[in-house]
């Protein structure tokens, strides 16, 4: 179980430190991100996210259960399916705000704007760190198998990549509101620190309860699924008469299917 903690820490603090990196962006630009890179951003980090799931999460998740014995597509269908009522569930109570947006979400709660700002990044982060944690837990109890280390880290680095824009399309909004660069790249970077603490816990319950493990894959996906299809999609394509989301998209998901199947 160390082992696998060890790998979930590592996976995890590599997209946590993209996020950080992404945040202190806050230092050399002024002015907020322009709509256009944000489109691009967006549907790049579905693209990745969309990827991964099949990829990285649904097919090891089918694979693993029919190791077991089991129909391979039980746990991979009612994992996916629970993952995106949890979501669905937190999007419903968590209090938090998209940039951009003057809507609160969740729960009524006298909170700051840029709390909940980071709050609504933060709650999409969970998913991103328990499907990199799961898949490091997989590989280890595989023996450490070449194979499924590098497509975990495939997965993290892919991950990782379209955490640095999410982490300037925090800090900057952040600035905006009129928080001194400081405070924005600190609230930019914590807002990625979920990853670690959700990968080592999803990592620490896949080894203790190996059975579960098709259905944690299927978990993650279903919770990455849902922020795609919720919020990332959704905001990539605001401007109707734009295909820059959709690029951004077809991006992530071509460079996120090659990593993991060159390296996994």
């Amino acid at each position: 179980m160390a082992q696998s903690m060890l790998y979930a820490l590592g996976g995890t603090g590599f997209t946590f430190l993209m996020t950080s990196l992404g945040a202190a962006v806050v230092f050399f630009f002024r002015k907020e991100m322009k709509e256009e890179y944000q489109r691009v951003f967006l549907g790049f980090a579905a693209g990745v996210m969309i990827a991964a799931s099949v990829w990285s999460l649904l097919i090891p998740a089918i694979d693993q259960a029919e190791e077991m014995g089991l129909i391979g597509w039980i746990p991979a269908a009612g994992g996916f399916a629970l993952g995106g009522i949890f979501l669905c569930l937190m999007d419903k109570l968590l209090p938090h705000i998209h940039a951009n947006s003057n809507t609160r979400e969740g729960l009524p709660a006298k909170l700051k704007r840029t709390t909940m700002l980071v709050f609504a990044v933060t709650l999409h982060n969970a998913p991103e760190g328990m499907a990199v944690g799961v898949a490091f837990a997989l590989a280890v109890t595989e023996g450490a198998d070449p194979a499924a280390l590098a497509a975990a880290v495939a997965l993290a680095v892919g991950i990782g990549i379209q955490n640095f824009p999410e982490g300037a399309a925090i800090s900057l909004p952040l600035r905006q509101e009129g928080l001194p660069r400081w405070k924005a790249f600190l609230y930019g970077s914590m807002s990625g620190i979920v990853e670690p603490i959700a990968g080592v816990l999803a990592a620490m319950l896949a080894m203790r309860a190996q059975a579960v493990m098709p259905w944690l894959l299927a978990f993650a996906a279903g919770a990455m699924i849902y922020v795609v299809t919720e919020e990332l999609i959704p905001e990539a394509n605001l401007d109707e008469h734009s295909h820059l989301g959709t690029l951004g998209v077809m991006t992530g998901f071509l460079l996120m299917m090659i990593l993991d199947v060159a390296l996994g």
